[in-house]
């Protein structure tokens, strides 16, 4: 493995996600210095670029949420500067971070997911917002769920029971993306597999079960200690379990992505496995999935991420 030195916890920047990525990136590189790394916690501001050339790191780990962190905007300036960061390369991360473009690559390989339709605001403005609504309405039925087209956290997401309520969801999908992606909502167990390479390819983690309170994954539900429950591995019966694994990592492998990510998924009464979305840089809070998912396969939370960090080091040192 590649002698590290000192790295940076790439974490902050401006999206509505901001906090939860600090609190994200402070958890990360507590858990590095614990396992022996030299890590320092970065913000993307005007300083970064100049940071990294006077003292370039020997690897980044970027945990920024939202716009620029999943977009691929902040992993193009990695590559300009010539830093070995972990993570999906950019190209990836704009597939992946464009929900509807992931979705369609993603139903390509075999995997279920709702059908949707996906309308930018002009079009519900030049259009007609009414008729447009009563369209969606008929392709797909009810219940729906609306969502932005790009973006995390629930952040614009809301459920839709009746066709009255439609007009509100989407006008305040609307505050958070110009584009809406309106799916035919999917009932049953909320779970998110997520899929990390060590070295040997990537490999699932033990998908899991996420209870919110009524239902409602939302912002609050995600980030708030003791408002959700987890059951870790998801309460599943084996071969459903098997299913989901493998639907993140085709969803994983079709996208391009690499080192790690996030799944998100919904299974039905009758053990159909939907994708919804899939996240590069999932969050590495205490209430974050991705962390109960390493710990339940029996890996140390900061050992992982010291490993994670090493192999894009030797990304650098070949490529080099």
């Amino acid at each position: 493995m590649a002698d590290l030195g000192h790295v940076i916890v790439l974490a902050g920047g401006l999206s509505p996600e901001r906090e939860v990525s600090l609190h994200s990136g402070r958890r990360v590189r507590d858990a590095l210095v614990e396992a022996g790394v030299e890590a320092v916690l970065a913000d993307a501001d005007a300083g970064l670029v100049s940071g990294i050339l006077a003292d370039p790191p020997g690897a980044v780990f970027p945990v920024i949420h939202g716009s620029s962190g999943e977009d691929g905007a902040i992993r193009e300036v990695l590559e300009l500067l010539g830093v070995p960061y972990v993570g999906s390369r950019p190209g990836a991360c704009r597939i992946a971070f464009d929900k509807p473009a992931a979705k369609t690559l993603v139903s390509a390989t075999g995997v279920a997911t709702p059908d949707s339709v996906t309308l930018p605001r002009e079009t519900f403005h030049d259009l007609g917002a009414g008729s447009v609504i009563d369209l969606i309405a008929g392709r797909l039925g009810l219940p729906l769920f609306v969502k932005p087209a790009r973006g995390g956290s629930a952040f614009g997401a809301s459920p839709v029971r009746s066709a009255d309520e439609l007009p509100t969801a989407v006008v305040g999908c609307f505050a958070y993306g110009e584009t809406a992606l309106i799916e035919r909502l999917v009932t049953g167990t909320e779970v998110a597999v997520a899929v990390i390479d060590l070295g040997g390819g990537p490999r699932a983690l033990p998908a899991v079960e996420i209870v919110a309170p009524g239902g409602a994954y939302d912002y609050a539900a995600r980030y708030t200690a003791g408002r959700t429950e987890f059951f870790v591995p998801a309460r599943l019966p084996a071969d459903v379990a098997a299913a989901a694994a493998q639907a993140a990592v085709a969803a994983h492998s079709a996208l391009g992505l690499r080192d790690l990510s996030r799944t998100d998924m919904i299974v039905d009464p009758s053990g159909g496995v939907y994708f919804l979305e899939v996240n590069v840089s999932p969050g590495m809070t205490a209430t974050s999935t991705l962390p109960m998912a390493l710990a339940a396969a029996g890996h140390d939370f900061g050992g992982a991420c010291a490993a994670l960090l090493e192999l894009a080091a030797s990304r650098g040192e070949q490529a080099r």
